[in-house]
Order: structure tokens, then sequence, then C-alpha cells
């Protein structure tokens, strides 16, 4: 099954063992390994996707991006938008940067 693959590749890259997703998403005993052959429940999916910090559309095979919905870059309508906020190491970024991080990217996109 593609979720038990993806969840394999994911954990490897994470330096996690599937024992140790299985134990961090709290499913029973060696639930990961029945998937090869049995489809997740959504719930139990969505624990694991949590514990691999990415989304149950990526273990589903529905997306090839493993990055979680909250992860996306961000669109031109969301540079755009006065009413999104963005950060830089956990802070606020202020107005006037803002501004000029929108204008640098702007620019980007014409050349």
């Amino acid at each position: 099954m593609i979720a038990f693959e993806r969840i394999k590749e994911l954990a490897k890259k994470k330096g996690m063992s599937l024992v140790d997703v299985n134990d961090k998403a709290g499913l029973g005993t060696r639930t990961i390994y029945h998937w090869k052959t049995k489809q997740p429940s959504n719930d139990s999916l969505k624990a694991v996707a949590k514990v691999l910090n990415t989304s149950t559309d990526y273990l589903n095979g529905l997306t090839d991006n493993p990055l979680p919905q909250s992860k996306k870059q961000p669109t031109q309508a969301d540079l755009d938008d006065d009413d999104t906020i963005f950060t830089f190491q956990g802070r606020p970024i202020p107005p006037e940067d803002l501004k000029i991080i929108r204008r640098l990217l702007k620019n980007d996109d014409d050349e």
C-alpha cells in the first residue's frame, strides 16, 4: 500500500523506526506493519501524519508534496493579502520589512 511505503520513507528520513512512529502515534502494537495489506483508518493515519509532520493526502498518495498544508509556499494572493501574517523565527515581520519583501518578490517574477 502507498501509505505504508511513504510512512516507511519519511520515518527513515527522520531517523525513526516504524515502531517509533507507531508508538508516538499511540497505535496498537505494530499497527503500521498491517498497513502493508490493509487500508489504515483515517484517525490512525492522521496520528501518523502528525508524528511525521506531513499530510494524510501525502500518505495516501493524493499529492507528491510531503509538506503539511500549513507549510505551503505563499502564493501571490497571500503576498498581496494584508491580513496574512508572515513570521520569521516565530516573530511577525514588521510591515515596513514586509513591503520590501513583497517588492523584491514581485521584481523577481518580472525577470
